[in-house]
């Protein structure tokens, strides 16, 4: 590893290693095994669904989960426009076509009155619906008191992306549990990891074993290899599912490990004028990255300005996505924009907000942020 500070390294320990020795002298190296399993259940669990399937990334769950609600070639999905791109791509795979729906300026989050609109205006020209894929941002869920109505009263089904939030919940709901199937994400930086991995959990156990069976490359229950259709190799490694029942016991102290950088943070912003923390407000929050919103015009410096310098001392810092209708790849996809998501990606900064960070990191960090600060107050005086 470098010494550079990373924006959300992998938090591994003992126990993780405890865990993966068992593993392998238990002698399921194979894809599926015990702990894969075990894996499953205990997500499923956590997140309070019937039941979850486990495959080796967070886009293919969302793929899995878009054929399992229905959605097929032509027809329409509603994404947000601020995501990872893998939301979108997962439509594309299928053949479908994503729409783009602009966020809440306070969360990062769908604009629910902008999907509601936009649901409207895509049935009054008689398209066929398939999904709308919310996205929890930055750990935070969406607004599902107001969002899951909406689905509800148009009967479109709701993909829940939950791969940036276990963890985290709504009103006392977990995170995943929404919709008719979530989609998980075990990626090295997220907030706990498989080294690569994601998973669906839902209630539908239908659903459930029709995703079990295209991930494991459509083979039929036959003596010898039979596929009646085309089928994917996306299940997760018994492996890799041993590395995350560990990390799942460490989940609540990684999550309150990142909560207390997030305090820190905006300890630290709460007297500058035109710094705000993305989502501050959701006490729910897992508190995957902490994300500032930088208003030149009050502070007098940019997020680029408080970036480049915390560069120069080895610290990682990241815009927020880049918008899904900015890029290349989308070039003329249709949109309902506000100009929030375009905003969020001008003025905001991700922080480093790993629980892998050590007390000399996070002092390293919060020194850098603090001469940042001083110098600007001098340069403003000035």
């Amino acid at each position: 590893m470098s010494d550079t500070v990373h924006l959300s390294s992998p938090d591994i320990g003992p126990l993780e290693e405890s865990y993966l020795v068992a593993a392998l002298r238990s002698g399921w190296v194979a894809p599926v095994g015990p702990d894969l399993l075990a894996f499953e259940r205990a997500v499923a669990e956590r997140v309070g669904t019937g039941g979850a399937v486990a495959v080796n990334s967070g886009t293919a769950a969302l793929h899995l989960a878009l054929l399992g609600v229905g959605v097929g070639p032509g027809d329409v999905v509603i994404v947000p426009t601020l995501t990872f791109i893998a939301t979108a791509n997962a439509v594309r795979y299928i053949g479908a076509r994503p729409v783009f729906v602009d966020c809440d300026p306070r969360t990062g989050n769908v604009d629910v009155d902008v999907v509601d609109e936009l649901v409207r205006r895509l049935r009054s020209r008689g398209e066929r619906v398939g999904a709308i894929i919310p996205v929890d941002m930055f750990g935070s869920c969406a607004d599902y008191t107001r969002l899951t109505p909406v689905c509800a009263e148009a009967g479109i089904p709701l993909v829940e992306d939950a791969a940036e939030a276990l963890g985290a919940s709504h009103r006392g709901r977990p995170a995943g549990s929404f919709g008719r199937v979530g989609a998980l994400s075990f990626n090295g930086n997220k907030i706990m990891t498989t080294s690569g991995g994601g998973m669906l959990v839902s209630d539908d156990t239908a659903l459930l074993a029709r995703a079990r069976h295209l991930a494991t490359q459509a083979r039929e229950p036959t003596p010898h290899y039979e596929h009646r259709e085309t089928g994917y190799n996306y299940r997760l490694s018994n492996l890799l599912a041993a590395l995350g029942r560990a990390q799942l016991v460490r989940l609540d102290g990684m999550i309150a490990r990142r909560r207390q950088l997030r305090d820190q943070y905006a300890k630290v912003f709460a007297p500058v004028p035109g710094v705000e923390l993305v989502g501050a407000e959701d006490a729910d929050s897992n508190c995957w990255l902490t994300v500032i919103t930088v208003d030149e015009e009050q502070c007098g410096w940019r997020a680029a300005d408080l970036a480049a310098h915390l560069a120069t001392r080895s610290i990682e810092t990241r815009p927020v996505w880049n918008p899904m209708h900015r890029q290349p790849v989308f070039a003329g996809a249709e949109s309902l924009l506000t100009g929030a998501a375009d905003r969020l990606f001008d003025h905001g900064l991700a922080l480093p907000s790993g629980s892998a960070l050590t007390e000399p990191q996070v002092g390293q960090v919060f020194g850098a942020i603090d001469d940042f600060l001083a110098r600007r107050a001098v340069v403003g005086a000035a």
